[in-house]
């Protein structure tokens, strides 16, 4: 995967459609021209009150409002960072009024800094002013978190937790589920507030809002990088395809005008939710739209779990905008919309960039070790009468925290059963080279629930190929390649009611 090229945040007199990307990037927040229809009055909206009689009282409408923090509490809480919602009030009520004795707190890598002041926070102030108070037991979980994935329930039940609080993700494993056995389970986004106004200056200083201008400045950056544009010959291997949506027929005058204006799918992490949300306000001169793909919220994309941008589903764009840092979830994106040009706003860098994706070569090797996998099923069968089958095919059920499915394993316990094909399951907290090569080459090929990115980003790295539960039915002929003329690599591991998230519920495909 090539690196990103920076984009200048340009100064506010920059024509969007010259705005040409250059190895320049200020940290100040630039001023903009505003926008056309800024100094029109926005219209109020008509107040239409109820006929119907108040059913309470106002001390009543007020009586669920969360007492106010005391001054030791308020001082205590200055030493978190301020621009970090890590919901500590309201996660001290939870404890106060289930009389919670033990509490378990997990953090990704990157907030694990932040665990043992909040514990001190919540150990000290759980039963403030009460006399005779409980004591508070604080347990912090400290394997590795990479996602809601890996909410480590059954660890913290063994443990004898009664409250796990979860940092950094969405409830993607479903609080019913978690919390069985008496246990409770609090997921906080910790939603993280940022310079939305420098980000909204940034693209409209770039990224030109008219179609057409985009259209131009999009094939003026292929030309910059040799990839091609539609209607040429593909040659050699391009970070991204230059691919224009489909083609439209019919339409009104209203969607014409829409269509005008250049479409940006606007997408995120869970901790920047409330900021995409103001910058799609802000963005009014674009027509953004910001997907979804249930049960996530809007916006929000896993490294797993992306939507899909088309006419089908009524959410065509001309380019993705993410807004965050890293390229992980980004990805997820890009592989599920290959024709799509993305751009990515870090809010911390404060840079714009373009970002590239090495699609020919991906596929180009993933399709290696499907090949090589369905060739393992083709052996000839061992002839000594021992029964022993020609192959054997470890299938991995991840145990960090939620990431495997026994759904998924049962499901290819059954799909790979064959004449000629053993499968073998293994139990494995975290994968690498290493820990497999102590099979010693016994087993021909390897597939893994956790995460179909292992297989994606890493599985070059293994002897043996490395496969994801999709790629395992492409080889095992369960089922062929998704959309393989378009390249596009199916990103919806937990994308409701797709394949995948109805084997976790049937163990079957």
């Amino acid at each position: 995967m090539s690196a990103p090229s920076a984009i200048s945040e340009a100064s506010a007199s920059t024509s969007p459609s010259s705005a040409i990307p250059i190895a320049i990037e200020t940290t100040t927040a630039i001023s903009a021209p505003p926008s056309a229809d800024a100094s029109k009055p926005k219209k109020r909206k008509k107040f239409v009150g109820s006929t119907k009689k108040p059913t309470s009282t106002a001390h009543a409408s007020t009586s669920h409002l969360p007492p106010p923090l005391s001054p030791a509490l308020t001082a205590a809480l200055g030493v978190l960072p301020s621009n970090y919602t890590f919901e500590v009030p309201k996660t001290l009520a939870m404890i106060k009024q289930h009389r919670i004795h033990t509490v378990g707190l997990q953090m990704p890598e990157g907030l694990q800094m932040y665990a043992c002041v909040i514990g001190d926070i919540l150990t000290q102030f759980a039963y403030e002013g009460e006399e005779n108070a409980p004591d508070i037991e604080l347990v912090i979980l400290g394997d590795v978190t990479y996602g809601a994935c890996c909410v480590d329930d059954y660890t913290a039940r063994a443990l004898g937790v009664e409250l796990l609080v979860h940092y950094g993700h969405s409830c993607l494993v479903p609080m019913s589920t978690t919390s069985a056995g008496g246990m409770r389970t609090l997921y906080v986004f910790v939603e993280i507030g940022i310079d939305v106004r420098h980000a909204e200056q940034t693209v409209r200083a770039n990224l030109p809002n008219m179609r057409t201008q985009f259209d131009d400045f999009i094939d003026d950056l292929a030309r910059q990088d040799g990839v091609v544009s539609p209607g040429d010959k593909l040659g050699g291997r391009g970070r991204w395809l230059a691919i224009r949506g489909e083609a439209t027929t019919d339409v009104s005058a209203e969607e014409k005008q829409q269509e005008e204006h250049t479409r940006l799918a606007l997408v995120s992490t869970i901790q920047f939710a409330t900021a995409l949300s103001d910058l799609r306000e802000a963005l009014s001169e674009y027509g953004t739209l910001v997907p979804r793909s249930h049960p996530l919220s809007p916006g929000e994309i896993l490294g797993c779990t992306a939507p899909t941008l088309s006419l089908a589903s009524g959410e065509r764009a001309d380019a993705i905008l993410y807004l965050g840092d890293g390229r992980f979830h980004l990805e997820a994106m890009m592989l599920a919309n290959p024709g799509v040009p993305a751009f990515r706003y870090d809010p911390y860098s404060k840079k714009l960039t373009r970002e590239g994706y090495d699609h020919l070569g991906m596929r180009e090797f993933r399709r290696k070790a499907v090949e090589t996998a369905a060739g393992s099923l083709k052996k000839p069968a061992v002839q000594d009468g021992s029964g022993k089958k020609s192959a054997a095919w470890g299938l991995i059920l991840g145990t960090l925290g939620r990431q495997g499915s026994t759904g998924h394993l049962y499901a290819l316990m059954r799909s790979t059963a064959s004449a000629t094909c053993q499968p073998i399951p293994i139990l494995l907290s975290e994968l690498s080279p290493s820990k497999l090569k102590l099979f010693n080459g016994h087993l021909d090929v390897f597939v893994q629930t956790s995460c179909p990115r292992l297989s994606v980003d890493w599985g070059g790295a293994f002897e043996q190929p490395l496969l994801s539960v999709y790629e395992a039915g492409v080889a095992s002929g369960a089922w062929g390649w998704q959309d393989e003329e378009i390249g596009k690599h199916p990103m919806d591991f937990y994308k409701r009611g797709s394949r995948w998230a109805e084997a976790r519920a049937k163990g079957q495909f």
